[in-house]
């Protein structure tokens, strides 16, 4: 498959994490997952003790973690400075802090650089998924996806994924979920929205395999139309080149 950016959003529990990294195993595609990305600036704030509601503070603060993550999708990674963050990320305190803190400017600023300087190293193409991947880290993604879901089927899943990590109950997770929808869809820095021409997805009747089987159908028919483009635009190169050829020719014929 030619390489090829497939931009994944949508709001929390909507399935992105599970439908990216299954679409980018089944195809041979890097994986980025941005939303551990900001998780992980947001647990590094409270490690160090930087006031998360302190928007100056975190924004002072915002170019001194360093951030690396794995794009393998079998087994992604997140470190911050050199420390394997996978678990600490996913806390509830971290949870409850990483809207205000991704909300910073300047916090957008340093990840969103970083977004894109990965996903133009991946050269075998790469699935990122996160919140404004389509409207503002990568606007010309040659795929743009936006997933959603019912508040009920959202916090089904969530509370399943926090298992063993805080779970909590159903009902606070929907309101928790609710709750983290208007403040990511709110912020003036890249809110959550979805781009105007990506294809929408309504998760909720659906399985993990049916999505997954949704989305690299879309995935192929997009590196179809890909390559159809680049084919075209080959054979334009050429046809050009080949008159201005005739043409000089011509030209020497004539004298």
């Amino acid at each position: 498959m030619s390489a090829v950016i497939v931009a994944i959003d949508g709001p929390s529990g909507t399935g992105k994490s599970s439908t990216s990294k299954a679409v980018a195993a089944a195809l041979g595609l890097s994986y980025l997952d941005t939303g551990a990305q900001y998780r992980a600036v947001t647990w590094w704030m409270l490690t160090n003790g930087v006031p998360v509601d302190d928007s100056a503070a975190v924004a002072a603060a915002a170019e001194r973690p360093v951030i690396v993550s794995g794009t393998d999708p079998a087994a992604p990674t997140i470190s911050v400075d050199g420390t394997d963050a996978s678990g600490p990320i996913r806390t509830k305190e971290v949870t409850s802090a990483v809207s205000a803190v991704s909300a910073v400017p300047e916090v957008r600023a340093v990840i969103t650089a970083l977004q894109r300087s990965i996903a133009a190293e991946a050269v075998g193409g790469i699935v990122v998924e996160g919140r404004d991947i389509g409207t503002t880290v990568l606007p010309d993604a040659d795929l743009k996806i936006f997933l959603t879901a019912s508040p009920e089927a959202r916090a089904s899943r969530r509370s399943g994924e926090l298992k063993g990590k805080e779970a909590t109950d159903l009902s606070a997770t929907r309101e928790a979920l609710i709750k983290r929808d208007a403040a990511d869809s709110g912020r003036k820095a890249s809110p959550l929205k979805m781009a105007d021409d990506a294809v929408e997805v309504d998760t909720t009747p659906l399985t993990l395999e049916q999505v997954v089987e949704c989305v690299v159908t879309l995935v192929e028919k997009a590196v179809s139309a890909k390559q159809g483009r680049d084919g075209e635009n080959g054979r334009s190169s050429g046809s050009g080149r080949a008159a201005e050829g005739a043409d000089e020719k011509a030209g020497q014929i004539s004298k």
